[in-house]
């Protein structure tokens, strides 16, 4: 176990004794989709109304450094899973397998719910999956969790209005939502809208916390707001109504943007009073993030809303604003009210947190590392890492980066020398400073040489090796 000899005597609850389960903390993990570092208003945003995800932040700790597992979907979803960036997972990019799904993880893939689970944790995904599809050894049920609400299908969650979602491996219909697709993976367009399925998918989490409330739980809710509908033919930012913004003069896709994320912040707003209803507020860690930088898809434009504040880049780059994502942590008695760390940490690090917060052995030669101690206030315990990585495959080349220290690098062509940039003094990546520092450059280039093949996504360059 990491650094929790030096912290046990500190908390309330015992992280290595199995006969006091009762006393373990909740932990619910939520991930909004496609939100940027600058869509919320505790990181900035002044147009967009987040006061539930913003209270937040008032009542715990708000990361200003931290990152996603990747820049799309899927591959950053796994390394949330499995505690291993992007030059080590299985699932690199969004691969689709039909008849619908993506890649699947294999069945012997060590996972934060399988690691919760067996700390006596009864577990839960409700929302948007994307790590196997129906029938394969990657659905939820299979990877650690007793149960799960929603879509297993990318694709299919990029309908707000489908006809139906998932109710553990079994098809629940939506009831009045019909739609137009010719493919057979339910990701069409709508023609009748009877049931949103964020709503459903709120109210799915709401009775699960209910429901489990005498027990420790461990729910990832994993929204799917505000990610656009990229169909031909859709709404592309699908929501009922525009709400507060209905009457703003602002092109339709950016009303219902603005829409969704307050939507999504009101449902934060219900799930946390639902905690305080259940008296349960003190022993519950959550945890709210996104799982990339904001999207330029359906109509929506980044730079109305600037969603991805001073950052670089959006969705599919690997320049800050694709990775570096909002993270706050609210976990009453434990995290300080209205902190901030500049603690540098990534997806990859939850699956140790979670394990010592259970008190259950991290699986071993995984890359992340617990950031329990920050979140406790004890930072001087804080093991930092010498480096992040990420390699992204959906590109004409494979694409890499790495932070290390104050320094963040990028390689657009892994054939090319990276760019270099100094975060501390440009934080908007403007300045490519790699021909004053190349033994920074040499150094990096260890860095990205720390990568594994992988059997799914072939590396990339534009001359031969």
């Amino acid at each position: 176990m990491t650094v929790l000899g030096a912290i046990l005597s500190t908390l309330p609850f015992s992280c290595t004794d199995p006969g006091k389960i009762a006393e373990k903390p909740n932990i619910i993990y939520i991930l909004a989709d496609d939100l940027g570092y600058g869509d919320l208003g505790c990181y900035g945003q002044g147009i967009i109304q987040t006061p539930n995800i913003d209270k937040l932040a008032k009542h715990g700790l708000r990361f200003t450094q931290h990152y996603a597992g990747s820049t799309v979907c899927a591959p950053s979803r796994c390394s949330l899973m499995t505690g291993l960036h992007t030059g080590h997972t299985y699932v690199r990019g969004n691969r689709a397998t039909k008849p619908m799904g993506q890649l699947p993880l294999p069945e012997n893939t060590s996972t934060v719910a399988k690691s919760l689970k067996n700390a006596g944790y009864t577990t839960a995904l409700i929302g948007k999956w994307g790590l196997g599809g129906p029938g394969s050894v990657g659905t939820p049920n299979k990877q650690g969790f007793d149960y799960f609400y929603g879509y297993l299908c990318q694709r299919h969650a990029h309908n707000y209005y489908p006809e139906f979602l998932f109710r553990n491996d079994e098809r629940v219909p939506l009831t009045g939502n019909r739609v137009d697709n010719s493919r057979g993976d339910g990701a069409g367009v709508a023609i009748e809208r009877a049931q949103y399925t964020h709503d459903l998918i709120a109210d799915e989490a709401l009775q699960f916390v209910t429901n489990n409330s005498k027990n420790p739980f461990f729910l990832y809710l994993a929204l799917t707001i505000p990610h656009a509908n990229n169909e031909a033919g859709s709404e592309g930012m699908e929501v009922p109504d525009f709400g507060v913004y209905q009457d703003q003069d602002w092109p339709d896709a950016q009303k219902g943007h603005a829409a969704m994320i307050s939507r999504m912040d009101r449902d934060v707003g219900r799930l946390m009073k639902e905690l305080e209803d259940l008296g349960i507020m003190n022993n519950t860690l959550v945890i709210f993030t996104s799982d990339n930088g904001p999207h330029r898809e359906g109509g929506a434009d980044p730079e109305f809303f600037n969603s991805n504040g001073q950052l670089r880049g959006i969705k599919r780059a690997l320049y800050e604003g694709g990775i570096r994502v909002p993270m706050i942590a609210q976990w009453p008695d434990k995290i300080k009210p209205g902190t901030v760390t500049g603690h540098i940490s990534a997806f990859w690090d939850f699956m140790p947190t979670a394990c010592d917060i259970a008190g259950v052995e991290t699986p071993n030669d995984i890359d992340g590392i617990s950031f329990l101690p920050t979140l406790t206030g004890n930072s001087r315990e804080q093991l930092e890492h010498e480096y992040l990585y990420w390699e992204f495959h959906e590109a004409k080349y494979t694409k890499q980066a790495v932070r290390y220290k104050n320094w963040k690098l990028v390689k657009l062509d892994p054939a090319l020398p990276a760019e270099l940039y100094n975060l501390e003094t440009d934080i908007e990546e403007k300045h490519d400073v790699s021909m004053d520092h190349p033994e920074i450059l040499k150094k990096a280039e260890e860095m990205f040489n720390s990568r594994t093949d992988s059997e799914h996504f072939e590396f990339r360059q534009s001359v031969d090796e």
